[in-house]
């Protein structure tokens, strides 16, 4: 291969790269509300998970292959790590399917705080997942969901 063929293939994938990964947020204390605000009157999922947790790969796995038999899902994810782990939390999204999803991380140096406001019942568990109907309201998920609730949210909630 010729070096400036060679140099615009390079170019081509590293943009290819680029754009299938959704941006990674910074997750601040308001930015639950900026969150909701964007999906009024929408169904989402809101998931929060970090790289270290044990049973985060399989909730992640499940949530990647209702993303692939249901494309219209909004799938919003939330790391409870660090910025300094963004490169890491952006491949394994990828890796499980979610890369285009919505991607958050925690940004504040207290996660009490940010887990205070979203949720003053939940005590850092992880997974923890939010299904969020039409109206705004939403119900609360700690471990595992069962693919069976994922399919009867997505039934009743996604058009």
């Amino acid at each position: 291969m010729k070096p400036f063929t060679r140099l615009i293939s390079l170019l081509l994938l590293a943009t290819y790269s680029l754009a299938s990964h959704a941006e990674l947020r910074p997750f601040t204390a308001d930015s639950l509300q900026k969150i909701e605000s964007e999906r009024q009157g929408k169904a989402f999922i809101l998931g929060f998970w970090s790289a270290s947790c044990t049973h985060c790969p399989a909730e992640l796995r499940a949530l990647g292959e209702l993303a692939k038999r249901h494309p219209k899902v909004d799938i919003v994810l939330v790391a409870a790590d660090t910025p300094d782990e963004s490169a890491e939390l952006q491949q394994l999204a990828q890796d499980y399917g979610l890369a285009r999803q919505a991607q958050w991380v925690f940004a504040d140096a207290q996660p009490e705080r940010l887990r205070r406001a979203i949720d003053r019942r939940w005590y850092g568990e992880l997974p923890r997942t939010y299904l969020y109907n039409r109206q705004g309201q939403r119900q609360a998920y700690s471990g595992l969901i069962p693919a069976a609730t994922l399919e009867s949210w997505v039934s009743n909630n996604v058009k």
